[in-house]
């Protein structure tokens, strides 16, 4: 299935912006095979402008980002919650975050899409019950 959305995490923004992180070069790389924009939820852009600053660096590239349209917030929390729940509750014996929420719900959202992660735990959860989601990331599922 070739994706035309591809839905971003945390791992991935992170990585891109922070050499030292130790995803840097694959997201550099997988950033340039990819044609903009790519899509989030809001709990994706607060984890990682948090873990930017943690580590020291400056958010302002991943506000550019939002700025000219790369990276796109398309999702409702409010209207999503019921199933967002739904989600956090199947997956409670999991480290699924609301923001890995947000990303199963948008793959089930948006049926031809793939989650550009650096987060192995995707290879556990899955959409619509059972259905797979398609991954962009340095693991094999």
């Amino acid at each position: 299935m070739a994706a035309t959305k591809v839905l971003v995490d945390t791992g991935p923004l992170v990585a891109y912006w922070n050499e030292s992180d130790s995803h840097h070069e694959w997201a550099v790389r997988q950033w340039a095979s990819l044609a903009d924009p790519v899509y989030t939820c809001e709990a994706v852009i607060s984890e990682a402008a948090f873990l930017l600053r943690d580590d020291g660096l400056e958010s302002d590239n991943l506000w550019t980002a939002l700025e000219r349209g790369i990276v796109r917030v398309e999702f409702d929390f409010e209207a999503q919650k019921p199933d967002l729940l739904r989600l956090l509750r199947k997956y409670r014996d999991q480290p699924m975050s609301v923001a890995d929420a947000c990303l199963v719900r948008l793959s089930e959202l948006t049926n031809r899409s793939a989650v550009f992660t650096t987060d192995e735990d995707f290879s556990v959860y899955r959409r619509n019950g059972r259905g797979l989601i398609p991954v962009i990331a340095p693991f094999n599922i």
